[in-house]
């Protein structure tokens, strides 16, 4: 390690402000930009430039000395750049698939374009006791282990064990956007389980 970056190093682990205070302020507009190579948005960028600094914190002291601290930094930054990049990506994806089977609807050239077709249209599902049986039950879990990694991960946590949508967010590391996506795309497939069964 240059002589320059342990001095550097010693401040930052002693918890020296001004010293952090410029390294931040210089390093982050660079890091920034390579954090947009990743993510779609600025908004995703500056949250990785956050996360990133958050987990330099948390490591400096297991920092060896290896490559220069602020190669150490930006390798750090790609990580969680890259990360954040792949589960923007699945989002999007998710994101692209319809809730609900076009094929339900009617079609353009139809007097009411855009509505339910009558073969198609939800159904009822009749009193409480109904949804409540084992059968239906058992074939609720086959469709919730049915659903994509992350919808299922949000169903079954607000859904099944009741956290409410902050927690989920910060348990899977989740926009509120996102998550209410996510939630209503898994209940949408899991009601069109249930349709088949109860219809």
């Amino acid at each position: 390690m240059q002589a320059d970056d342990a001095r550097l190093v010693a401040r930052l682990r002693a918890g020296d402000q001004v010293a952090f205070a410029t390294v931040v302020r210089q390093w982050s507009p660079a890091m920034l930009r390579a954090a947009r190579f990743h993510v779609r948005t600025h908004a995703s960028a500056e949250e990785v430039v956050q996360e990133a600094w958050l987990a330099v914190v948390r490591g400096l002291d297991g920092f060896e000395g290896r490559a220069q601290l602020r190669t150490w930094v930006f390798r750090i930054l790609v990580n969680v750049a890259r990360r954040r990049g792949r589960a923007e990506s699945r989002v999007n994806a998710e994101l692209r698939e319809p809730t609900v089977d076009p094929g339900r609807f009617r079609d353009d050239d139809d007097p009411y374009p855009g509505h339910w077709r009558a073969e198609a249209a939800p159904v009822s599902w009749g009193p409480e006791p109904v949804l409540l049986a084992a059968e239906v039950r058992a074939v609720l879990e086959k469709g919730l282990a049915e659903l994509p990694e992350r919808q299922r991960a949000v169903v079954e946590l607000r859904d099944v064990h009741g956290f409410d949508h902050e927690e989920v967010c910060e348990l899977l590391d989740l926009t509120p956007a996102n998550q209410r996506v996510l939630l209503h795309r898994g209940r949408a497939k899991l009601r069109g389980v249930l349709e088949g069964v109860l219809g």
